[in-house]
């Protein structure tokens, strides 16, 4: 009778072995099929992160910003003009985060085109709206060539007045 209990005990415990290993063996090969139906987890974690840092910068590249000159433009006229001077604060809108750096960078060059623009078009022209339309329009102009020459590309959308003083 001992040797029966024995082969009883013995039957138990390998019993018990086979279903351990069998729900590893279950385990492991879940995990391996999922590994291979999904893929490399760290490569899909890269092309992920990848895709978001490109979608980040074709949002910056596209998305318009303005810049304010950091001082408003001053301009006298000869005496006998109809104003002594003009004073224009102008706020530019650029396309991407780069054009606003180098908008910055090149802020010298642009306001000295622009003073020769505003001293151009003289007091007269400048009273009526279609005249200060026309400064708008040669302030653009001016602004995107110097884009052009130092950057070799133009992004800038318009020029705005956001002052605007005759005397």
């Amino acid at each position: 009778m001992a040797e029966n209990e024995d082969v009883e005990g013995g039957e138990k415990k390998s019993s018990k072995l086979i279903i351990i290993i069998a729900v590893v063996l279950l385990l492991v090969g879940a995990g391996a099929g999922y590994y291979f139906m999904a893929g490399d987890p760290e490569a899909v974690d890269e092309e992920q992160v990848e895709a978001v840092e490109n979608t980040e910068e074709d949002e910056s590249a596209n998305e318009e910003l303005y810049y304010d000159l950091s001082q408003s433009l001053i301009v006298n006229f000869p005496q006998g003009s109809e104003a002594n001077l003009i004073q224009v604060s102008v706020s530019i809108l650029v396309k991407g985060a780069d054009t606003l750096e180098a908008v910055k960078k090149n802020e010298p060059m642009i306001r000295n085109n622009l003073l020769m623009a505003i001293s151009a078009k003289g007091a007269a022209n400048l009273k009526t709206r279609e005249g200060k339309e026309a400064l708008r329009a040669v302030m653009l102009d001016e602004v995107g060539k110097v884009m052009e020459r130092m950057t070799k590309k133009n992004k800038v959308k318009d020029v705005y007045f956001t002052a605007f003083v005759m005397q």
